[in-house]
């Protein structure tokens, strides 16, 4: 990937979108009673909860290391981690029948970042 200007500025903006979907929701594994977080899932609520903790770590771990360019080599990280979740998340949705485009596309995106920052890291 190209050390460019316009490609910093495409992964800041899709950092930020991420980071604002992910800790949108976490928080809401937090927010939602446990009875209705495990009504229609497999898991238990502890388990999600885990998840929710992952996913605002990760939206932390998107903008907060390069925005205070302290560890910015954590970014790419946490966008791996994130894609993780994410390819959990599209296998669980899609094998329940469920639409699995939305998990499947935030995973891609996620993906996009953590290659764009690790290419940006190594040409740094």
């Amino acid at each position: 990937m190209r050390n460019s200007k316009k490609t910093n500025m495409l992964l800041w903006t899709i950092q930020i979108l991420l980071a604002a979907l992910f800790l949108f929701a976490g928080a809401m594994k937090f927010i939602i009673p446990a009875a209705q977080l495990t009504a229609q899932s497999p898991f238990s609520a502890g388990f999600i909860r885990f998840i929710g903790v992952a996913e605002i770590a990760g939206a932390l771990g998107l903008i907060l290391p390069g925005l205070t360019r302290i560890q910015p080599r954590l970014t790419p990280l946490a966008a791996t981690g994130l894609v993780l979740i994410m390819s959990g998340a599209t296998a669980l949705t899609f094998s329940s029948g469920l639409g699995a485009l939305f998990p499947f596309v935030a995973g891609v995106l996620c993906a996009f970042v953590a290659y764009g920052r690790f290419a940006r890291l190594r040409h740094a």
